[in-house]
């Protein structure tokens, strides 16, 4: 450790003892987002901080009900399921003070301190990293929409997730009289984030009984998935706390649209000058920016998995859902996949709508700027922006524009993918890959209720 470390981990002690903190909360990011973690006592943070910690890998050899994958080669049974290694980031602290105790965010590496092949915050590091020796930086931000409802997380599974109760009924979108009803929840809700320096900029009821609309503020390089990573975690912390429960499904229910995840982002040079803005350009588009289009459209389609990540990501992506169906774009066209915004030197930025909420931040990033980043590099053009109706041409479009109707799908695109391995690395495609599948595989070995209700009697 440093010596200017060392100064700042001797003043936080001395704040904590000052505090009678006796813990620390830490959390690390697995593939899908889910934020693994635990207390440590001071002690044992101190130590942590001038060496690396121990973290048991079943976390890569896992899914989202830890279920143990059978086709992992990264750890499993084969391993003994060893520790990986975790350093704890400094600059990451927050407060939270319901728990009374610091919060740190933890990144995987190897336990020689090497650099993790899986850590999905690594990989989104790898590709900042690109853009950085460059010259550039990524200033983005991530809009969320989830439902919340009035149930406990012991309430929907004596339900069997059925009829639960929205927070608020009918559609109501934009509502000024359902926010002020509620607003010690939604002023509640953005202190809480605010406190934990995840701040939003705005908060809003969607279309929908009970559909919230967060924008969290943008920020530069990982930690704007950083925080869209907090929030998803610990809006639900909030919400729990006041004997409400929220999803971040990609849709809950066939009777309203999915939940979407949109990814905003800008790129500026050294002198913090936007280089997507050029008042000559049509749209006030630049070269770079236009580019960045091209690769979006190129990639997004064999990327698709890492912004669709579960099977329920592909009840969102239909026609006439408002959320996309192909890899288009246009200007201040909420129809496409991928929307410019125009405007001015510090508004002017693409915002890549494919995405759900259930998709991992960093990898939603991470595939989102890989593509971007290749454009510009290869110079790809776009095709024409659409104009009205997105959907309206989307049978037109040729094979590789079209998104996979399907999670298997999007893995076997993804594993064909040579920009994902070129981006991310063949021992993270494998894996991700592989982990895909296996949601596949559990998917269609167990019944549902679609398969009850259409063959129980009939048949």
């Amino acid at each position: 450790m440093a010596n200017d470390e060392k100064e700042v981990l001797e003043q936080k002690l001395a704040q904590y003892r000052e505090k009678g903190v006796t813990k620390v909360k830490l959390g690390l990011t697995d593939i899908d987002g889910v934020i693994r973690g635990k207390y440590v006592n001071v002690d044992k943070f101190a130590g942590l901080l001038e060496k690396l910690g121990g973290f048991c890998d079943c976390v890569f050899g896992w899914d989202v009900d830890d279920q143990l994958y059978e086709a992992g080669q990264y750890t499993g049974w084969h391993t003994g399921f060893p520790d990986t290694g975790y350093r704890l980031l400094v600059d990451t602290e927050r407060w939270l003070p319901d728990e009374n105790c610091p919060y740190f965010i933890g990144e995987f590496v190897e336990l020689d301190g090497g650099v993790h092949p899986l850590c999905p915050r690594t990989r989104l590091g790898v590709v900042l990293e690109r853009f950085a020796e460059a010259g550039m930086a990524v200033r983005s931000g991530f809009e969320y929409e989830f439902f919340v409802f009035s149930e406990t997380a012991h309430s929907v599974r004596d339900k069997g997730y059925r009829d639960l109760r929205p927070v608020t009924p009918g559609n109501f979108g934009y509502s000024v009289l359902r926010n002020s009803v509620a607003s010690d929840l939604f002023g509640g809700l953005m202190d809480y984030a605010r406190a934990l320096d995840c701040d939003l900029e705005g908060l809003h009821c969607e279309t929908g009984p009970g559909v919230w609309e967060a924008a969290l503020k943008s920020k530069v390089g990982l930690e704007a998935a950083d925080r869209a990573n907090l929030f998803k975690t610990f809006s639900k912390v909030y919400l729990q706390k006041q004997d409400l429960i929220g999803t971040f499904m990609a849709k809950w229910s066939m009777d309203y649209p999915g939940q979407s995840g949109h990814f905003h982002f800008s790129i500026a040079d050294a002198d913090n000058h936007n280089r997507f803005y050029d008042e000559r350009g049509d749209s006030t588009m630049s070269d770079r920016q236009r580019h960045a289009v091209g690769g979006l459209q190129r990639y997004l389609p064999e990327l698709l998995a890492m912004l669709a990540p579960t099977i329920n990501s592909y009840t969102r992506l239909v026609k006439g859902a408002w959320a996309p169906t192909a890899a288009t774009w246009g200007v201040e066209n909420r129809t496409a996949g991928v929307r410019v915004i125009p405007g001015s030197p510090t508004s002017q930025r693409i915002e890549c709508r494919v995405g759900g909420a259930d998709g991992n931040p960093y990898l939603v990033a991470a595939a989102v700027l890989a593509a971007a980043w290749k454009g510009m590099e290869d110079g790809l053009e776009p095709t024409a922006p659409v104009s009205g109706n997105a959907y309206d041409i989307q049978d037109s479009l040729p094979p590789e524009q079209q998104f996979p109707t399907n999670l298997r799908a999007a893995a076997a695109r993804m594993a064909a993918s040579e920009l994902a391995v070129e981006a991310f690395g063949q021992p993270f495609v494998e894996h991700f890959v592989m982990t895909r599948e296996w949601e596949c595989a559990e998917y269609e070995r167990n019944l549902n209720s679609w398969q009850l209700e259409r063959y129980f009697e009939i048949i």
